[in-house]
């Protein structure tokens, strides 16, 4: 039987596994009895290895030739119709799946009968093409040559220029194919399991080329082979099996009838029993070959192949000749490749392990047999449920959860405690996966004898009373968070009916306990709420919590059905429940606060439909004791958005609702003007009574303010007294001031939605805008406050105001607004850069030491820095927007590298938008705050810095980051970048060394960091902004070589595109061993580049010209980042009579619009002159030399960049946009790069089986 044979036989791949592929050499065992029916005689008397020569074939002519249907050969060879018409080779059939699969083998089989050796070469020839190869085997091919020399030679004839394949090819067609492939094989092993694959003929042609195409170089031959031997792998095991039932049955036959008296017995039945049982052996035995040369042959080499697919698909399909015929497969000999394998670094690899897997645990009578690869591989397959592939942690999971129900005593604790933190990932299918675990682990194993006593209790004698402890437990002991909603999430699916028991919950925090039970503590009480609220929630609004999923989904009928049922039913309980829960934990603010969330989940049409009026009247009674007794904001927000929601105009119960909230109101309103009154009265005399009553009424009201209008008891009058006194006297509480404010900007934004919801009145506008006024001026106050939280306050409120009652609030068609609309004036602007200055951009460290000393934990530093950011972005909306002028971005930007792990994405942000806002003015304000980081540095180390040093080059850094995201489309840039460089240059010759003209200007070293962006200049311009730098340029610094003068010399040479004039070499002192900065000659350039580049640059000075581009707003005065001269008064120059100042850029609009434009125009009127005086200048040596200079201009620009070579400047471009974007390389360079990246089909080192990969313990 192959049940005992096959086990000795495959104990033995161990061996073969470290040899060559096997051939079909074998020796098989004649029949006995060759009229042995349904077999034919076999053909050849004994099979050879594939690498020695085959046998003479009987030739074709002898035969008569096999007339198919649809398929004509000519020579052995598949041809096409002419006319495109019907399909006339296999592999066409099979790719267009029209006809049945059935009909093509038979057909097939049909064909073999006539002709055997035509018949495989159609076959071979169908494997081949399966793999994309062009070429096609012929019948001489297949009598005179090996399989080695076949494969070869179609190799040879492979498009090495495609890696693509059949089976690797996108779109539902080859999907398809594959499908049809597999089926192809699978039905024809079974239509000639009875007779043809036991002819010694066909099975050892198909085995032989199929190990010897899967031992190929060429991956697509390799993948499509394996392929196709696991699956015929998968239907021989298939027969194995249907063998081995006949066999048993034959046997059961056999013995039944020997057993019978001598009378009875048939002896021709007993020898045609033991005939049959006789064939059935040989049978066996011959699958059993075939399978262990496909085994040995193919499999141990194939399932650690290079190629992740093809390992896959050995994982797959031997997890399935485990499941189909466990008694030969399903042991360690098998096992242990699984096993090895979930090692393996591809996920897709793992994840087919673990799916065979799980296909062999779901079968409990299978278990036996697993137990020693489970105790083997146990803490492999637990680790993996946290692997980085969610889709394997998924299945990982499932795995463990089967195992688990195989074997309880399979895990241990430390195992579980593994999955089940994984409830709070927030991954869903990981955490409902994880659910599953914990559901089977905790809530599905009980006694059945307790189970079935308490099965007709409900409540808390109900089974679900101890498994809901059970759950809060586990809640409780969850030290890694403390998230209900996600516990609760992961485990809806699989216990949706102990989730849902709310009365058992409501029960447990009610009742008293009964004798003998345990007393719910404080702690778990909370939780129990906490978990109930979450329960409420996933049923009411049936979908994930927030973090979970992509977005609300649209549900189906059924789920749409059992929400509203779900909704129903907690309505209807917690309408008479909730009144009594916030009775008992009314003093209780945590519990209060979640119980409090409860009524937002009711169908509210239950109070009336159903009568309950006076249980919405212990509700609200409730609710105002709720409110009277506390001041916690979490609470009092709870409570109003609980009116809020009882008070929607849609239900009946509206109008009882809305006399309890007035009457609320009424109280609470009047107890604060008096409060007020006395408080003010009092004024530093005051005691804590009155300011707790003052502080206490505020909290409420500013809680109700933010869900409810609430301007007709003008909440803001009272507010803007307690401002303004604290204020004046100096003396209010920091809390008091910080709850009016949040008051008083309710109550603006409530007057303005009444505005813009009606038909205003110009009287409205005027008082809107009085009130509005008058509070920015007292939020401004507020920002010089000693408290940090009032600066803090008054600075969003500010922000938020100067966002809605800016320019936007007309737009829509609200024009007549006009009157709303606010711009913050110079001296707001510059507060509010201070106090981002001052409260943003600190340190850690004197953050703890603002905060008194107190030593802060890693969760308050998160919150401190989630408010900073707050803070950070509050502002930069300004700037987007263009209610701060943009220049005010200076500040922020020059932080961007030192701060750019707290605030960089917000500065980012902030950066992209304000460029598509206006290129030049964001530009202005790079070089800006650029200048702002250079002065500085100047102020802390002098006029002789130390080029060398980390400041210096930080600037340069951050200088190098700008330039990074002008992006690489240099024309949208062009106007920009240039803006840029005419700054920088004016700022660099600004002021003249006071020790005289023969030193360098104090701001010279600032070239340096502006050459960062000579890269974002066109060739064109580059030439405009040179020519624009020596107009500050003096003759004698041109002859400048000290190491002072290098900034200058190094951006000169980045703006030099040719010439003689191009080369400053750098030779002096000790830099020119540090390394000096070499020219070099350029080629002269293509023509035609050089007429195209001409056109371009006509092009965009024609479009130049009609550029509108907005006026530049003056930077405002900012009083602590004002750019601080370090120069004595004496020794500055006049600004005014500095030509091309900033001044006159930011308030020419002609300048502004076409600078590049004017500079052309004057090089080439200065060309003219200097043409004209050309021979008058020629006595003069340093005349000539200059005019030798623009003479050559006239000549054909060289388009190189002087200071690297084509290869140099690829490699600094590859460097300087490494993390953004592709540079293009050079034809040459980019065909070999892509030689390199595709698949080497010819190369020997990519089968090379990586040892390393799979180094896994045997057994």
């Amino acid at each position: 039987m192959i049940t005992s044979e096959l086990p000795v036989l495959q104990d033995s791949s161990n061996e073969s596994g470290a040899t060559d592929a096997v051939g079909l050499s074998m020796s098989m065992s004649e029949m006995e009895d060759p009229e042995v029916k349904g077999k034919k005689k076999r053909g050849r008397p004994g099979k050879q290895a594939p690498t020695s020569n085959k046998k003479p074939r009987k030739s074709p002519a002898d035969k008569p030739m096999g007339i198919t249907r649809g398929r004509g050969k000519a020579n052995g060879v598949a041809q096409h119709n002419g006319d495109g018409g019907d399909p006339v080779t296999l592999f066409e059939v099979v790719k267009l799946g029209k006809s049945a699969m059935q009909s093509v083998v038979d057909e097939w089989i049909e064909s073999y009968k006539q002709d055997r050796d035509l018949a495989l070469l159609d076959l071979i020839n169908f494997f081949i093409q399966c793999s994309g190869c062009k070429g096609t085997v012929r019948i001489e091919m297949f009598r005179n040559m090996q399989n080695a020399e076949i494969i070869r030679k179609m190799t040879e004839e492979f498009d090495e220029d495609s890696g693509d394949y059949p089976l690797t090819m996108p779109g539902p067609m080859w999907k398809k194919f594959r499908y049809n492939f597999c089926e192809f094989i699978s039905v024809l092993i079974r239509q000639c399991q009875y007779s043809i694959i036991y002819d010694e003929y066909m099975m050892d042609t198909v085995i032989s080329l199929l190990t010897g195409l899967s031992d190929s170089q060429v991956r697509a031959f390799r993948h499509t082979s394996t392929l196709a031997a696991m699956k015929l792998m998968t239907a021989l095991v298939n027969v194995a099996l249907n063998l081995s039932i006949h066999q048993d049955n034959t046997q059961r036959q056999y013995e039944a009838e020997r057993n019978k008296i001598a009378g009875k017995r048939a002896n021709e039945k007993l020898e045609l029993l033991l005939q049959k049982r006789k064939e059935l052996q040989e049978n066996q035995d011959e699958i059993e070959n075939m399978m262990n040369s496909i085994f040995k042959g193919i499999f141990v080499h194939r399932y650690r192949d290079a190629i992740a697919e093809i390992r896959a698909i050995c994982i797959e399909e031997i997890g399935v000749w485990m499941k189909m015929y466990s008694d030969a497969f399903l042991n360690d000999s098998y096992l242990k490749y699984v096993g090895w394998t979930l090692h393996d670094r591809q996920g897709e690899v793992r994840l087919k392990c673990l799916k065979a897997l799980q296909n062999l645990y779901t079968n409990r009578e299978l278990f036996p047999k697993l137990e020693l690869f489970t105790n083997r591989f146990k803490d492999r397959i637990v680790s993996m449920t946290l692997d980085k592939e969610y889709d394997v942690a998924v299945e990982a999971i499932r795995l463990v959860t089967l195992i688990l129900q195989g074997s309880e005593d399979a895990l241990s604790n430390e195992d579980c405690e593994n999955v089940y933190h994984l409830v709070y990932s927030a991954h869903r299918p990981v955490a409902v996966a994880a659910g599953e675990f914990l559901h089977r682990k905790l809530f599905s194993r009980h006694d059945p004898q307790a189970e079935e006593a308490l099965a007709k209790r409900r409540g808390r004698s109900s089974p679900n009373g101890n498994l809901i402890r059970m759950l809060v437990l586990f809640f409780l002991e969850s030290e890694l968070h403390e998230h209900a909603a996600y516990l609760v999430d992961s485990l809806w699916e699989s216990s949706q009916e102990l989730l849902k028991d709310w009365e058992c919950m409501t029960e447990l925090l009610l009742e008293e306990p009964v004798q003998g039970e345990e007393v719910l503590s404080d702690r778990q009480e909370s939780a129990l709420i906490e978990l109930t609220v979450c329960t409420i929630r996933q049923a009411a609004e049936a979908h994930p919590p927030v973090g979970r999923g992509t977005g609300k989904r649209v549900l189906t009928a059924k789920e749409r059905k059992t929400q509203i049922d779900d909704k129903n039913k907690l309505t209807e309980h917690f309408i008479m429940a909730l009144p009594m829960l916030l009775s008992k934990y009314q003093a209780d603010s945590e519990k209060v606060a979640n119980l409090l969330q409860i009524p937002q989940f009711f169908d509210l049409d239950v109070y009336s439909a159903g009568r309950m009026e006076k249980h919405l009247d212990a509700l609200l009674k409730q609710i105002r004791l709720v409110v009277e007794k506390h001041i916690e904001i979490d609470v009092l927000e709870a409570c109003s958005k609980t009116y809020s929601i009882l008070c929607s105009e849609e239900y009946t119960i509206m109008n009882r609702v809305d006399i309890a909230r007035s009457q609320l109101i009424d109280e609470m309103t009047d107890r604060f003007t008096h409060s007020v009154e006395e408080l003010l009265q009092e004024a530093e005399e005051a005691d804590d009574d009155d300011i707790y009553n003052v502080l206490s009424t505020l909290k409420r009201l500013t809680a109700f303010h933010n869900a409810h209008d609430l301007t007709r008891w003008d909440l803001f009058g009272n507010c803007y007294r307690l401002l303004k006194a604290g204020i004046e006297q100096g003396s209010m509480p920091e809390q008091i001031a910080v709850q009016a404010l949040q008051c008083s900007h309710y109550s603006v934004l409530w007057q303005l939605v009444k505005i813009t919801e009606g038909a205003p009145s110009k009287d409205d506008l005027v008082a809107l805008r009085r009130v509005v006024k008058s509070f920015l001026a007292v939020c401004q106050q507020c920002l010089s406050n000693v408290n940090t939280p009032v600066k803090e306050q008054a600075f969003m409120l500010l922000c938020d105001l100067l966002m809605i009652f800016s320019h936007q609030l007309t737009s829509g068609g609200r024009e007549g607004l006009q009157p709303l609309v606010f711009n913050p004036d110079s001296t707001l602007q510059n507060e509010l850069l201070n106090f981002v200055l001052d409260h943003v951009f600190i340190d850690q460290d004197d953050e703890s030491q603002s905060m008194e000393g107190d030593e802060e934990d890693e969760a308050n530093k998160i919150e401190a820095l989630h408010k900073r950011r707050n803070l950070l972005a509050a502002f930069c909306k300004l700037i987007i927007y263009d209610i701060v002028d943009m220049p005010a971005a200076a500040d922020i930007f020059k932080h961007y590298m030192k701060y750019y792990n707290d605030y960089g994405d917000i500065i980012k942000e902030t950066l992209s938008k304000t460029r598509q806002t206006d290129k030049i003015l964001c530009a202005k304000t790079l070089i800006l705050s650029l200048q702002q980081l250079f002065n500085e540095l100047l102020q802390d180390q002098g006029p002789n810095l130390d080029r060398t040093s980390s400041h210096v080059s930080g600037i340069k850094e951050l200088a190098r980051r700008f330039a990074l995201t002008f992006g690489l489309d240099q024309i949208k840039t062009r106007e920009a970048v240039a803006t840029l460089h005419k700054d920088g240059i004016e700022f660099a010759f600004k002021y003249q060394n006071p020790r005289g003209p023969e030193f360098p200007p104090i701001n010279l070293a600032f070239l340096e960091v502006l050459s960062e962006f000579s890269s974002k200049l066109i060739r064109q311009d580059k030439k405009t902004v040179h020519s624009y730098l020596e107009k500050f340029m003096s003759e004698s610094m041109s002859e400048r070589r000290e190491d002072v003068w290098l900034p200058l010399i190094s951006y000169r040479n980045s703006l030099l595109t040719g010439g003689d004039e191009d080369h400053m070499s750098v030779t002096s002192g000790s830099s020119s061993k540090a390394g000096s900065v070499r020219s070099k000659k350029g080629r002269p350039p293509i023509h035609k580049k050089r007429i195209e580049e001409s056109s371009v640059e006509g092009s965009w000075m024609i479009r130049n010209d009609t550029l509108q581009t907005p006026g530049a707003l003056q930077a405002p005065q900012l009083t602590s980042t004002v750019l601080r001269e370090n120069r004595p008064a004496e020794h500055m120059p006049d600004p005014d009579s500095e030509p091309g100042s900033e001044n006159d850029f930011v308030h020419n609009p002609q300048m502004q619009m076409s600078w590049l434009g004017q500079q052309k125009m004057e090089e080439v009127n200065r060309k003219d002159r200097t043409n004209m005086n050309y021979i008058k200048s020629r006595s003069n040596q340093g005349v000539r030399q200059t005019v030798r200079g623009l003479m050559e201009d006239d000549a054909e620009p060289i388009f190189e960049d002087v200071m690297m070579s084509s290869r140099g400047q690829l490699e600094d471009m590859n460097e300087e946009f490494e993390d953004t974007m592709v540079i293009d390389l050079p034809p040459s360079r980019n065909r070999r790069e892509r030689a390199e990246l595709r698949p080497d089909f010819f190369d020997s080192a990519a089968m090379i089986e990586d040892e390393s990969g799979f180094s896994m313990p045997m057994f």
